[in-house]
């Protein structure tokens, strides 16, 4: 399979390592100095790609593989006010788009833990909820889109939870997220149920960017001969 890689940094890097060892080619790699080299005739030549950059570049990337006719997997956060645009465009062309807020299978197991355990939380309102994530320094964004897809997971099972908030707040309707940036911390998210008697707490650790990579590369697999918008859970069988 040849992929096209939108976003040549340290994740890009990570992904470019498995798709070769995976058997795949990387004919395309576009970063701030190949910017020239982003067009439909050479994305043209490549069986899919894969978009890891910024939430400022990540829409404008996503429309123009989909504009190309080339399924795109994109693990961008901090865009998705503007999803519906690019679902609806991936429609209209009848395209291929998988977004992931985190493509880690063990990050997309601890989705489902955290639903579960969200539901059990719900009639139990003697606990609060707190969230944090911590990441390495360079991270665009906060929180993460991991953090925000934890946090929407929530609120919709503890519906007195309105809204997620990134910073200190007492109101009882906000779920905060800290976020915190160390180095190095490729990612580490925690879920605490805390009440007067007990704590209840999931943590999901990342030793490296590695178990990201294989799963972009597992979803760029997946999409290649598929028409439609699809998500990580249907890469991995997870329901």
């Amino acid at each position: 399979m040849n992929i096209a890689l939108i976003g040549y940094g340290k994740m890009g890097k990570a992904i470019e390592e498995v798709a070769l060892q995976r058997g795949h080619t990387i004919p395309l790699k576009i970063d701030i100095d190949t910017v020239s080299s982003f067009t439909k005739e050479n994305l043209q030549q490549c069986d899919v790609a894969i978009e890891f950059t910024g939430p400022h570049s990540a829409r404008e990337n996503i429309l123009k593989c989909l504009s190309a006719g080339i399924p795109v997997v994109s693990g961008s956060t901090g865009w998705l006010e503007q999803r519906d645009e690019v679902d609806g465009l991936c429609r209209q062309l009848n395209g291929s788009f998988l977004y992931a807020s985190n493509f880690s299978v063990g990050v997309n197991i601890f989705f489902e833990l955290n639903k579960k355990l969200a539901q059990l939380m719900k009639p139990h309102k003697e606990y609060d909820v707190h969230m944090e994530e911590i990441h390495h320094t360079q991270k665009k964004d906060a929180p993460s889109g991991t953090a925000i897809t934890l946090a929407e997971q929530v609120m919709q099972e503890l519906t007195r939870k309105k809204q997620w908030v990134n910073d200190a707040s007492t109101k009882p309707e906000d779920l905060v997220i800290t976020s915190k940036r160390e180095d190095p911390a490729p990612g580490t998210h925690s879920v605490k149920y805390h009440s007067a008697v007990d704590d209840i707490e999931i943590i999901h650790t990342a030793h490296s960017r590695q178990g990201f990579a294989l799963g972009a590369v597992l979803a760029a697999e997946f999409v290649r001969d598929k028409k439609g918008i699809f998500t990580m859970q249907q890469v991995l069988g997870i329901h």
